[in-house]
């Protein structure tokens, strides 16, 4: 495993962060892996040198914390672990389950607290903006968790450069906390964030953790064509996936992804995160693994160097898209 600073922090990060929304309760999700069958891959994950995970309070309605906070704690050094998790999405249907308030950010950390069995969070991330709640309440009520020792590091999710630059200045102006990450939907087949966002980034020194590294498995190669939904069990019920991947040049990129994939004698996958490796603003893809292999191939990706003839023919085919995963 290779390590890197995340953004302009201190903080060393392994180039994969293990995504942990697989792991929790199947009846939250058909396909995500109960705790005793996710066991293995925290404990393979540790072994393989990853020292980054990312959960989110919303992923099996808290559940995924608990999973992970248990197993980090069986078996990696809590002290070594770089552990995120994120806030904004319903917890319930009250009226103060949701959103970036002060009230729920608060309530909402003391709650990951729990779950994860830990004093404090090392990266907390607004996983969306709330356009409900005044931007400055959000930022304080972050600013007073890290003061408080609860939060490590600031972190933010799938924002337009507009707001994600104004969110940096405001803090700025007010002395608070910033965001030192942006977790944002980057891959091959979707590369809006080249625009804007990424730029911001680099010019901020804000670390990029992408999410759907591999389009939600178009990159993986498993799937047979664009409107495959039978390969895996994600793919049966991911009424998601249909949303942010219906172009057919999304299928072409898949197409010469496989191509160069097929060339190097390696599993598409690899290719698909090596390119997003080689990119400066990134610093780890967050990727989701319910097969022992898929975290195997996301870690032999690390040392996969590509060619710029390589790299050329696989962002030969892209075609804009709207803005998607907001």
């Amino acid at each position: 495993m290779k390590y890197t600073n995340l953004g302009r922090t201190g903080l060393r990060v392994s180039r994969i962060c293990l995504g942990c929304m697989s792991y929790g309760t199947p009846t939250w999700r058909p396909w995500v892996l109960d705790e005793e069958a996710a066991q293995p891959f925290f404990r393979r994950a540790v072994e393989l040198g990853i020292n980054f995970f990312d959960t989110a309070d919303m992923y099996s309605l808290g559940v995924s914390e608990e999973v992970t906070g248990r197993a980090l704690r069986r078996y990696a050094r809590m002290d070594e672990v770089v552990l995120a998790t994120k806030v904004f999405f319903p917890m319930g249907d009250g009226q103060n389950m949701r959103g970036l308030s002060r009230k729920h950010i608060v309530q909402g950390c003391e709650a990951s607290l729990k779950r994860l069995g830990v004093e404090a969070i090392d990266l907390y991330q607004i996983h969306r903006m709330d356009p409900n709640t005044p931007l400055e309440e959000t930022l304080s009520a972050l600013d007073q968790l890290v003061r408080q020792g609860k939060v490590r590091y600031l972190g933010a999710s799938s924002a337009y450069a507009w707001q994600f630059a104004r969110a940096l200045g405001v803090a700025d102006l007010h002395g608070w906390s910033r965001f030192v990450s942006m977790q944002g939907h980057y891959n091959l087949v979707y590369r809006e964030e080249e625009r804007e966002m990424l730029p911001l980034c680099e010019a901020e020194g804000i670390g990029v953790i992408p999410w759907s590294p591999l389009a939600r498995g178009l990159l993986a190669g498993s799937r047979k064509s664009l409107k495959d939904r039978e390969s895996t069990a994600r793919a049966k019920s991911d009424t998601y996936s249909p949303q942010l991947y219906d172009q057919p040049g999304d299928w072409e990129v898949a197409e010469a992804n496989r191509a160069v994939a097929a060339a190097r004698n390696v599993a598409p996958a690899q290719v698909a995160l090596a390119w997003l490796l080689s990119k400066p603003a990134v610093t780890a893809p967050i990727i989701g693994a319910t097969k022992l292999e898929h975290l195997e191939d996301a870690v032999r990706a690390v040392d996969l160097k590509l060619t710029p003839e390589e790299i050329k023919s696989l962002e030969a085919p892209y075609k804009p898209h709207e803005v998607r995963g907001m």
